[in-house]
């Protein structure tokens, strides 16, 4: 009842007609940056924090929440249309769905992308709104020990899952960590990794480290590709821009079983929707194989249906772990938690009562900006699609012009541009080397929560680690740890087998047509 009654609130507080606007903005925004290929919400708002610091924090937050939603939404357009998915998370669905598009059923691949996003991410919004509150309830008996469990579970399972090798994932997680200890240290007033120079004394601004890195590397990666042929080729979305009743039968069950194996990833800091939505993918694939005529390698509406329900159920439960818990369990969401960080508030069980109202209002948010990307998405979304014909030349020197204004606007200071074009550099080898930029992102901005958490609980206890592994809760976060690295490894072996698997049926398709 009380969840009822702090949504109602919410709904009361987001609809008004300058809230609506900027919901419809941010999904307008986030389904645009989710067609493009090489952008992504992570992008957009890192892009956008420089310029939001005089808009209420009502305001910026259901506008980011709307770019995070739309980034999944739009994410698929490319992958059905031009086999290149606008992010990892729609690899999965880009299989089936650009088979779709090449048999003249473009239109109904997209709509069934778009109602398993709605889908997906709705049945996870709701559960949220009723299951969050009594999460936070319980992070309120966390301590520093149980904090930095916490952060280093985040760290390590981050680093093991979005990359190809453990290696690159820590060295990534190292990055991230050394840029988060450049300053002053706030016990001992002692300056570290400053070489002496006054402008590092207060560290280097997270809207620095993340514009350089998720803007400025990209930049510099795709200028360093222009000159490259362009093997894309693009399918032209036909058919009928709507799904039959016996094509809603067909992929009802399917939505529903993505949504099942998106719901608990959300919580599981694991770098984002990789893993369920390929998870479901496979699932479909093993029953469509019991069927007396299987559709997989044809186009298969359940191939496209479970893995988008799966992406957009993950993005609505890690809303809810970064609400309830502080956690971020995406490059987004660490970037949603540094917007919260912007306006002076601390996701996590305290937020539930010193910013009830910011948080119900975000939630009935997410709700509105499910039901505004269906209306963009599911009729226009071959609109959205012409996007693809952009000249990448103009596209990413736009691009930096607003990431070099935003960051000089935020504070004025020259210096800050010069680190972001450092450190961009930085981000472009990383891509160069296929090194992932998530626990970059949540490394720098954990990493000052491990830290104090660790010292404090050292002192609380005369220096004795187990203190660290002395609670249930601490002993859980860490056998989960293990459980979710092994899975990873399994998993990722698991995956190679399938890609393979597509690889060589494909090549057969191919050779008997």
């Amino acid at each position: 009842m009380d969840s009822l009654t702090g949504l109602l609130g919410g709904f009361a507080d987001v609809l008004t007609p300058v809230n609506l606007i900027y919901v419809l903005v941010g999904a307008l925004i986030g389904t645009a940056v989710g067609v493009l290929p090489g952008l992504g919400s992570a992008m957009a708002v890192a892009l956008l924090l420089p310029i939001t610091f005089t808009i209420d924090p009502l305001a910026a937050l259901v506008m980011f929440a709307g770019i995070y939603f739309g980034g999944l939404f739009g994410d698929a357009i490319a992958g059905i249309l031009m086999n290149t998915p606008g992010n990892s998370t729609a690899i999965a669905g880009s299989i089936e769905g650009h088979l779709m598009a090449k048999r003249g059923r473009g239109a109904q691949a997209l709509a069934t992308s778009a109602m398993g996003a709605f889908i997906g991410g709705m049945i996870a919004t709701i559960l949220v709104v009723f299951f969050a509150p009594s999460l936070a309830d319980m992070a309120t008996k966390f301590g520093p020990g149980e904090y930095f469990a916490l952060a280093l579970f985040a760290f390590l399972a981050t680093s093991a899952v979005v990359s190809d090798s453990v290696l690159k994932g820590l060295a990534a997680l190292l990055i991230g960590l050394v840029l988060a200890m450049i300053g002053t240290d706030q016990v001992s007033g002692s300056q570290r990794f400053t070489f002496g120079n006054v402008a590092l004394f207060d560290g280097v601004s997270i809207v620095v480290i993340t514009v350089a890195m998720l803007a400025v590397g990209e930049v510099i990666y795709v200028a360093s590709r222009i000159g490259r042929p362009d093997d894309r080729s693009f399918t032209p979305s036909t058919g009928r821009p709507y799904l039959s009743l016996a094509e809603y039968r067909e992929a009802l069950p399917a939505w529903l079983r993505g949504t099942a194996f998106g719901v608990p990833f959300g919580v599981i800091p694991a770098g984002g929707a990789e893993v369920p939505t390929f998870l479901a993918y496979g699932v479909e694939k093993r029953l469509d194989r019991r069927r007396k005529f299987p559709q997989f390698g044809r186009g298969a509406i359940r191939g496209v249906a479970a893995p988008e329900a799966a992406g957009n159920a993950t993005a609505g439960t890690a809303m809810g772990a970064l609400l309830a818990l502080g956690l971020p369990t995406s490059a987004t969401a660490a970037m949603l938690l540094a917007a919260f960080q912007q306006y002076g508030m601390q996701p996590g069980p305290l937020l539930f009562t010193r910013n009830a109202d910011i948080v119900w209002a975000l939630m009935a948010s997410l709700i509105i900006g499910m039901v505004v990307l269906l209306i963009l998405n599911l009729p226009f979304a071959p609109l959205w699609a012409r996007l693809l014909l952009i000249p990448r030349e103009y596209l990413y020197a736009g691009i930096a012009m607003f990431a070099c204004f935003g960051v000089y606007a935020a504070s004025a200071a020259m210096v800050d541009v010069v680190f972001m074009i450092l450190l961009g550099v930085v981000g472009f080898v990383m891509r160069r080397y296929g090194i992932p930029l998530a626990p970059v992102l949540i490394a720098v901005i954990l990493g000052p929560l491990a830290e104090s958490s660790l010292r404090e609980a050292m002192n609380n206890s005369q220096n004795n680690p187990l203190t660290l592994i002395s609670t249930p809760i601490t002993i859980t976060l860490y056998a989960l740890l293990i459980a979710v690295i092994v899975f990873s490894i399994v998993n990722k072996v698991r995956m190679r087998r399938e890609l393979s698997q597509l690889d060589s049926d494909d090549s057969e398709a191919a050779t008997t047509g």
